[in-house]
């Protein structure tokens, strides 16, 4: 119960948004594959030393409470068995914070590198049970990937009307570009494509919530929208001309910010993997 308590008092501080929080999970020899992180949390006695590093971390320049995911048991089964989570706080002693990394897109948030130095940490500090941080992981990993799907569909929605607002009042050749076929053609490929989108994101939502979105299938509303919003920034700045590639253009911030998308939150190759074991595998749902 004190832990549960401890959890609670913390979660209410981060909700009322008096503390940033932050989870570190990619190292620099470990993204998509977190199985293969070497931060490690070595016992002593009741409590915990870490050692290691992180990179790419949201929020970790700012943050006051980070999630650190690192290896307990290096002796385990599967290095899935062997991982667990932390938390560690701002202050603590051998926690460092090295870098602010210069992004080309989504300014609007940091990115870190972070450093633990023999950081003593008490049994407090484990968040759940010893050896079990890879699979409470996993088991939030298709509602995160479904977010991020949902993000990418709203941001084509959103390109998509700003775009056909842009062409319906930039003239050339006497006339609004609106009326060229050509451009009412990308508009309403644009608009199909969008529109396929949305219903098979409205399909995820639905089955998540009667917690029947199995790993395929959160893979796909990951990966598919953010392709999709990638080719739906390239054909909007297209379609504003010299005005898409100025920078306080909105569509010019959106088409740099659209680029991470099948980056994070496990690369778009890794979610073909996903999909594809489930197919070869036999059909079998994870």
């Amino acid at each position: 119960m004190g832990q549960k308590n401890r959890l609670s008092d913390l979660f209410q501080i981060l909700f009322l948004g008096k503390k940033i929080s932050a989870i570190a999970m990619t190292e620099p020899e470990a993204g998509s594959d977190l199985q293969g992180i070497k931060t490690f949390a070595k016992k002593d006695g009741s409590d915990y030393i870490l050692n290691g590093s992180k990179v790419y971390i949201t929020n970790g320049w700012n943050a006051d409470l980070v999630i650190v995911v690192a290896v307990t048991n290096r002796e385990a089964k599967s290095p899935a068995h062997g991982i667990s989570l932390f938390l560690v706080e701002e202050g603590m002693p051998g926690f460092k914070k090295g870098w602010l990394m210069k992004k080309m897109g989504l300014h609007c948030s940091d990115t870190a590198g972070l450093f633990f130095e023999d950081i003593r940490l008490p049994a407090s500090a484990l968040l759940g049970e010893e050896n079990k941080g890879f699979y409470y992981l996993m088991n939030e990993l298709p509602q995160e990937r479904l977010n991020i799907g949902v993000h990418a569909l709203a941001h084509c929605e959103w390109a998509f009307e700003e775009t056909r607002n842009f062409v319906t009042q930039r003239k050339a050749f006497g006339k609004t570009i609106a009326q060229l076929q050509t451009v009412q053609h990308g508009l309403a490929e644009l608009k199909t494509e969008i529109a396929v989108g949305r219903a098979f994101i409205d399909q995820c939502i639905s089955l998540h919530a009667k917690n029947q979105l199995d790993s395929g299938m959160a893979s796909m509303s990951k990966y598919w929208p953010t392709d999709l919003e990638n080719r739906v920034a390239y054909k909007c700045v297209q379609m504003h001309g010299g005005a898409g590639y100025l920078w306080d253009t909105p569509i010019a911030k959106m088409y740099v910010d659209a680029r991470v998308q099948p980056i994070y939150g496990g690369s778009n190759e890794i979610m073909k993997e996903l999909i594809a074991r489930q197919i070869v595998g036999g059909g079998k749902k994870k």
